[in-house]
């Protein structure tokens, strides 16, 4: 999901997506990702935010939680303030938590002073999926064994949002 939404944001001239992971916690370990571990600086740095997270009992994964609350700093100096921000999740089932994961994760984005996007309904993708995606934010279900490929609307919608908030960062930034 996370390189499809990356897909998107790059249709945007001039915008870079980068990929970054948080750190795993709690003895987890996640060797076959290469891509970078996420820093407060990469935060503070960013036009845009487009935070990803599995959906674990219908909240956010403990280490993206984690991370986030490693953020007080930027809180305290401003350093999210006004820039846009969106939010994407998986999960096993169809009625695994999606909505209320990505309601979660926008909670400290909203602290934060961050914008908010989702995906409205003018996105044809919304109003066809039978499998992930809400005007929360893009959602994929994956099935309990983590092996159901994404579906064409579940792409689509991630394209979308990566797409939106890349032309929201350039409009506020200009």
């Amino acid at each position: 999901m996370a390189r499809l939404i990356a897909r998107g944001v790059e249709t945007s001239d001039g915008v870079e997506a980068r990929v970054r992971r948080v750190h795993p916690i709690k003895g987890d370990s996640d060797n076959s990702n290469s891509d970078a571990i996420a820093t407060l600086e990469d935060l503070s740095t960013c036009d845009g935010l487009i935070l990803g997270s599995p959906t674990r009992f219908g909240n956010m994964s403990s280490t993206m939680k984690d991370f986030i609350d490693q953020t007080s700093g930027l809180w305290m100096k401003g350093s999210l303030e006004g820039k846009p921000a969106a939010v994407f999740t998986s999960s096993s089932s169809m009625h695994g938590g999606q909505e209320s994961t990505l309601l979660s994760m926008m909670i400290p984005l909203l602290h934060h002073g961050m914008l908010i996007s989702g995906i409205p309904y003018s996105e044809k993708a919304l109003h066809k999926t039978s499998t992930g995606g809400t005007p929360y934010g893009a959602s994929h279900v994956a099935g309990s064994s983590n092996t159901l490929p994404i579906s064409e609307e579940e792409r689509t919608l991630c394209i979308a949002l990566g797409k939106r908030v890349a032309r929201l960062a350039k409009t506020i930034k200009t």
